[in-house]
Formats: structure tokens, sequence, C-alpha cells
């Protein structure tokens, strides 16, 4: 009888013990598609589980007994339900769309659409509440959110028309990449001319990949790329009506309107900057131009299937931009106030997207642009009248087949420049077109890690063949840490508009790049992510380490005749830094702080540096809100170890800048922001320029030139119902 009782015993107790499986399978309830990364937590046995690409999530080693069961996904609403043990079955659960679209953020720039937690490759995205505030703050351009990132640097390359340059990974302007919806439309000869001119209003986000994207997107993405996503259409009208005023004279208007019928949709942004000549450091000369621009862009959007979409967009920039002697601008020439700078231009470019979602989980895309640039800029002594029109057109198909995620595409770039008449330059006439084409597959290998590989092979009508390999992977031992590793290769043809040294003005080159070999790049991109939630507090921290090698470098050197010729140096360029930042939320309150170590040399001497690239930088944005009716925030960067001469350095400075918002209702807020508050000059440790009022020589920008800036706008926005 005690025996029998204690097989009894033994048996109960191994059924109260016995491990079960639950296998779930997670799909969207409007498109019935499998949404993997989504995540099953059983939260009474801290247990998370994310789906694999399927949609399936299986968790094995259950006790029996009933639980409180929860499914999660960006974008979608999360569920909760209670579940007994065992369950023999697979459980089929379909999650509801969450009703704000902008929960979901999904990354364009990899090609993949895909959620930026599922990516092999780190992304940064400024999204949706960051734009918004950045229209308030500065509606005119993105200089100000873009440089608010340790990781970026926003030099300025002349104090007389005020044109800007974006730095990553410490290398000059020239190897960023600069998208707009993912098509190149800001190269050749327009990029040196108002590329930061873009306003926030009609922007959705802002994806930035460090490191090398040329294996994506062709040759110049050697330090990274930045694409601006513009914003669709929502069932929901919109209307956004903003007015700015500066104490530098700027004033701003922006109108931004979207809507989408049952197949079709609209969005359209009209704005304009005017600002008149300052001379902030009382030389004479001006340290902001004067400045009169216009912006357009509308965008129609036909939905003949749910699954299709066709867009076609056309955006317009008319820009007058005036610098110089501050007597000529405000009176007229004499014979000792003669030194004036203009750069008029207009840049018009039409876009075409279609996109098919195919129920097989495959993806068409086809897109073409082409823009037309037009500049007219008049130097003492020089002048530059050209007129560039570029196409770029591109194929691409994804498809999820089972643990892979594949693309294939093809597409084909053309640019020509062709001078004007009245052009006394010495600058040719030019057409190169580059095909194309690039695969790249991402393997879900386990629910845990992910390998992708690519490669690009592109022809060049005048330099030739790249192949331009990639490998990438990501690890994530647990929900809250990923580990990233990538490598690629990349190029840059020369190009005169492009290639010269941000310190050198077009006025001082010699034209030719004839017999120039090509720069080709290596490098290397690592990073560790770790995000957590708990009660009310939310942390992240990202800690980046990048290394880039560029070979055949190009610099422009001083030739006889007074001139700088391109030339490809018997020495390279490589760039190795960290980059470590961390976000803070507790409620209300945000923190974000980030700082930035960059080694940038030439490979002949280990003390040759790169000039105008800060090795140290540190940045970071506290932000509190108020009820949805207050929001204030504070910024802070220091700039530092910045060389201006082989042997002599920048000194280093401070950057800050406060805002408070203050929204009344639903619809109307209004923004005081001040920038530089403590009114950092470079021209307060030196002169801007050497010689005399009548023939100026104006000195490399280093630092801060405009002073402390105080803004005021009021922004109108409607939700019509």
């Amino acid at each position: 009888m005690k025996k029998l009782l204690a097989i009894l015993v033994l048996l109960c107790t191994q059924s109260t013990w016995a491990q079960n499986t639950l296998i779930t399978k997670v799909t969207s309830s409007d498109t019935h598609q499998p949404l993997a990364g989504a995540t099953i937590s059983v939260p009474q046995l801290k247990i998370t589980k994310a789906a694999n690409a399927n949609g399936v999530a299986t968790i094995n080693n259950l006790p029996a007994g009933n639980y409180q069961t929860r499914l999660s996904y960006v974008g979608f609403q999360d569920t909760s339900f209670s579940l007994s043990l065992p369950y023999s079955d697979t459980l089929f659960i379909e999650l509801q769309p969450a009703v704000k679209e902008e929960e979901q953020v999904i990354i364009n720039s990899t090609r993949t659409n895909n959620r930026i937690a599922d990516l092999p490759l780190r992304v940064e995205v400024l999204g949706t509440e960051e734009l918004a505030e950045e229209s308030g703050i500065k509606p005119g351009n993105m200089a100000s959110l873009l440089g608010d990132l340790s990781v970026i640097h926003i030099q300025n390359t002349s104090s007389v028309t005020g044109s800007s340059i974006v730095r990553l990974q410490g290398l000059d302007g020239r190897y960023t990449q600069l998208l707009r919806d993912g098509l190149p439309v800001y190269e050749g000869l327009n990029t040196n001319f108002g590329i930061l001119s873009i306003p926030p209003l009609d922007l959705k986000q802002v994806e930035i990949i460090k490191g090398s994207a040329s294996t994506l997107y062709g040759g110049g993405a050697i330090a990274g790329l930045i694409n601006f996503i513009s914003k669709t259409p929502k069932q929901q009208p919109e209307l956004t009506a903003l007015l700015n005023r500066s104490t530098l004279k700027e004033n701003n208007a922006n109108l931004y309107y979207a809507q989408r019928w049952k197949k079709t949709g609209l969005t359209l942004f009209a704005g304009t900057t005017i600002q008149d000549a300052n001379d902030v450091n009382d030389d004479g000369f001006s340290d902001v131009p004067r400045l009169r621009q216009y912006n357009l862009h509308p965008k129609f959007f036909i939905y003949p299937t749910d699954r299709q979409t066709l867009t076609i967009g056309y955006n317009g920039t008319i820009e007058d931009r005036k610098g110089g002697d501050m007597y000529v601008l405000e009176h007229e020439k004499t014979n000792e106030h003669q030194y004036t700078e203009t750069a008029k231009s207009n840049r018009h470019s039409m876009d075409l997207q279609y996109n098919n979602r195919f129920s097989n989980n495959g993806n068409l895309v086809i897109k073409s642009a082409g823009s037309l640039f037009n500049l007219d800029n008049t130097e003492p002594d020089f002048s530059l009248h050209g007129q560039q029109f570029n196409t770029y057109t591109e194929a691409s198909y994804n498809q999820k087949i089972g643990s892979n995620d594949l693309v294939a595409g093809i597409n084909y770039l053309t640019e020509s420049f062709t001078k004007k008449k009245e052009d006394t330059s010495q600058f040719v006439d030019y057409n190169y077109n580059t095909i194309g084409v690039f695969v790249q597959d991402d393997w879900h290998i386990t629910d845990k890690f992910i390998a992708e590989g690519g490669i690009r092979a592109d022809y060049h009508s005048e330099w030739g063949w790249f192949a331009l390999p990639r490998i990438a992977f990501a690890y994530k031992p647990i929900h809250e840490l990923s580990i990233r590793l990538s490598a690629g290769a990349g190029y840059k043809v020369p190009n005169v508009f492009t290639q010269q040294s941000e310190q050198v003005d077009l006025s001082e080159m010699n034209p030719s790049v004839n017999n120039l070999e090509a720069e080709r790049s290596k490098g290397i991109n690592c990073d560790i992510n770790y995000h957590t939630k708990w009660n009310d507090w939310e942390f992240t921290i990202n800690q980046a380490l990048y290394y880039t090698h560029i070979g055949n470098t190009v610099l422009p050197v001083l030739q006889s005749n007074g001139k700088y010729s391109l030339t490809n140096q018997p020495f390279n360029s490589k760039s190795t830094g960290t980059d470590t930042y961390v976000l803070l939320a507790y409620g209300a309150l945000e923190l974000y702080a980030g700082y930035n170590h960059t080694i940038a040399r030439y490979t002949n001497d280990k003390n040759n540096y790169i000039l105008f690239a800060p090795q140290d930088k540190f940045g970071s944005t506290l932000a509190y809100e108020i009820d949805g009716k207050w929001r204030m925030g504070l910024e802070s960067a220091w700039v530092g170890n910045q060389y201006i001469e082989p042997t002599k350095k920048a000194p280093d400075y401070w950057f800050w800048a406060a805002m408070i918002q203050r929204n009344l209702g639903k619809h109307l807020s209004l923004v005081l922001n001040g920038e530089n508050l403590f009114d950092e000059r470079q021209g307060k440790n030196e002169p801007l320029y050497a010689g005399n009022i009548t023939n100026p020589d104006f000195l490399p920008i280093w630092g801060l030139i405009e002073g402390r800036v105080i803004n005021l706008s009021v922004k109108w926005t409607n939700f019509i119902h």
C-alpha cells in the first residue's frame, strides 16, 4: 500500500511539473501577413520571445497552469489573454493595427521596408515628433536638427553666402550621400548650393546610416547617407500654417496640406524664406547673406488597389543669395566698396514611384526622377553660369522566402553639365552615365541571429567598373540587447564641383579631372544597443565603433599659376572613431547625451590630420512637457580639437540653445527659441578676412559666425473632420 501511494504521489508531481511547448503564429488582421519580430511574453514566468520571419514564436519548457499572456508589435494594438497549458495546437493570433500610424517606424533606406529593430544595419531615425518640433524652431532648414547629433558636424563653408556641408565620421562632405525619398537629387553641381535648405514641415522622418552604404545606393555613400522621407496623406485631412521671425531678420512662411481619398491622395508644401544681410561682427562684410528662397512641393498619390501605390511629385526651389560688402548691399558700389558674391539658382525635380505589394510577400518598386539645376554664381573676377541635368531610374524587387529577405535591382543614373553662353569660366561640359545592379539577402538564421550579404556592380562611362561587396550581422541574445557588425566597400568618382576641399572656392579651381583615378573605400562599423523599460522609465544606450579607409585620395594642390588642381595623392585617408549616446525618458522628461571621438587623418604622417574635422564633439538635449500644453528644452554642444592648419588647432567652443513651446488648444502653438545663447563666435577670436575692404581674402570658417539668434514662430494645425 505504501509503495502504491508513493507511485501516485510521484505521478502527480510529474504531472504538475510537466514541461510544455507553446507555438504561436502572429499575423496582421488587415493584410493577414506574418509579423516578424512580434513579441509574446508571459510576465508570471518572466519569459519573452520574438517571432521569426514567418511570424512564429516557440516557447519551450513551460510548466502546466493558467497564465496571462501578452502579444505586442510596433504599429499594432497590444493583445492580452488568458492561456491554459498544456495547449496542443498552434495558437493563431491576429493583431489589429494601431490607431496612430506614426508609432510604426518602418525604415525605407535599407530597401526591405522592415522595422528598425529587425535590421542588421544600424539606422538612426529622426521621427515625426522631432521634425514637428523642428518646424517651429528652424522652419527654413534641417541644419539645426542634424547638428544636434554628436556623430554629425555641420560646417559653414562661407561667411559671405552662408553655405554649409554635412560631415559624417570626420570625413569631407562629399563622402556623405543625401537622398530625398531614396532618390539622389542632390548630386554634382547642386551639391554645394542650398542642400540644407530643406524645410522640415513636410518630412515624415530622416534616416541616417553611419558608414559605408554604397552597396545599397552606389558611389558616394562612403561616410554614410541621409535620407529625407516625405510625409504621406492619411484619411484625416491635415492643414498646417506656420509663420516665423528671427533677430537675424529671417522671415519664414510655410504651408502644408495633406488628404487621402478612396483612390487618390495629395500632399502639398509651399514655403518661403526672406532674410536680409547681417554683419554680426561689424567688420563691414555680411556674416549672414541676403536670401530670397521659395519652395513648392506637391505630391499626388494614386491607389489602384489596396496593394498598389503610384506617386507623382514635383519639387521646386528658387533661391537668390547675395553677400559681401554691407555698403554695397545696402546702397551701391563705389571705388572703395566693390566686393559682392551672388548665387542665383533654381532646382526643379520630378519624381515617379510605383509600389506593388504582392500577396506572396513580394514587393516591386519602380522609381524614376529627373532633376534640373541652374546656377548663376558671380564673384569679382569670376563667374560660373551653368546648367546640370540628372536622371535616376531604378527597379527593385523584395521577396520574403522562409527565413530569407531578398532584394535585387538595377538602376541607371545620368549626370550632365552644360555651360551657358554668358559663362566665362574654364569649366567644360560633361556627360556621365552609370548603370548598376545589386542583390542583397537578409538571412534570419535563428530568432536571435541575422546575417546579411550584398554586392553591387556599377559601370561608369568614364571610370569603368566598380564592385562593392557588403556583409553584416546582427545578434540579439536577449530582447533588450542587440549587437551589429557590418563591413562594405565604396567609391567616389572625381567631379570638380564636389571633389574640391570645402575650403577652396570654385573660382580658385582648375576644372580638369582628366587622368584622375576614382577614390575607393572600405569600412567597418560595429554597434551595441541596449534598450529597456521599467515602470515609467525608458533607457537606451548605444556604443558604436567605426573605421573607414579611402584610397586614391583626391585633394586640391596649388599650382604655379595660382590655381588649385585636383590630384590623386600618394597617400590615403582614414577615419577611426567611436560614438556613444544615451537616451533616458521618465514620464514627460527626456534626456539625450552623445559623445563622438574621431581621428581622421592622411596616412603619410600620423600628425597630418584632415582639416576642419573636430576630433571631439559632445551634444545633449533635455526636454520636458507639461500636460500637453507646455514643452521646454535645453540643448548644448561642445566642439573640440579641430585642426585648421596642419599644426594649428581652432579654439574649442560651446553652443547653448533653449526653447519653450506653448500649445493653445488643439490647433495653435507658439515657440520661442534661442540659439547660441552665449554669443560664441569665431569673429571674437580672429578677423574673418585679411587684406582690405576692396580686395578681401576671406579666412576659412571653423566655428560659429551668426552669433546669438532668437526666433518666435506661430503654428496653426487643423485635422479636418
